[in-house]
């Protein structure tokens, strides 16, 4: 394991990654690269680049996407992934993880978090503040799921989809891939086809 971490992308998403990393307590030291070359530090940590250095650092470095963007995030890490680097994912101490959870590399999960017994969470997903994810839920690569979302028991979110801030998804139901639910909405039914669904329940818009 490498004891330095290089974060791409020094803005808001970025920001709460390294206030998550510091609180791990687990690399000496932590840096940024952000293409924005006016910001010389984020968090007091030094930005030493923008993404193209990212080459140049990957052999001293585990690397994480701090980028909100899903299709963006997902760019950069699977290019990541494709030259070999090493992604670890991050767990804000206050996060509760329930037995036989797996999650994959280059995803963060945030204060307040719970994830119960059974579930699988993706590569590259943000599992953001105080979210809940309960049992035998299974959510794709590239999810995010925002602050105080609430998914009952065995939900599955497919890839790349995005549930707004407050959304709730009912036990047994099942998202596709590629979906937007509207902050505060409620989701009672399967969703099939890619789209923006808001309301309570869910339309299609």
């Amino acid at each position: 394991m490498k004891n330095k971490l290089l974060i791409i992308g020094a803005s808001g998403h970025g920001k709460v990654v390294a206030d998550i990393a510091i609180k791990m307590n687990k690399w000496k030291s932590i840096a940024f690269l952000d293409d924005d070359k006016s910001i010389k530090s984020s968090m007091d940590l030094e930005i030493i680049g923008t993404s193209d250095d990212v080459f140049t650092h990957i052999d001293e470095y585990e690397i994480f996407v701090g980028i909100g963007s899903n299709t963006t995030r997902q760019r950069i890490h699977e290019m990541l992934e494709t030259f070999g680097a090493s992604i670890p994912n991050l767990i804000h101490p206050k996060a509760v993880i329930g037995n036989q959870v797996d999650i994959g590399t280059g995803t963060v999960v945030m204060a307040g978090v719970v994830i119960n017994c059974c579930t699988k969470i993706g590569r590259g997903c943000i599992i953001n503040t105080g979210s809940t994810i309960d049992h035998d839920n299974c959510i794709d690569d590239f999810v995010h799921i925002s602050p105080g979302s609430h998914l009952a028991g065995t939900v599955k979110v497919g890839k790349g989809s995005w549930l707004g801030i407050g959304s709730v998804v009912s036990n047994n139901i099942t998202i596709t891939n590629g979906c937007k639910v509207g902050a505060g909405s409620v989701v009672v039914k399967d969703i099939t086809e890619p789209g923006v669904y808001v309301g309570v329940p869910v339309r299609r818009v």
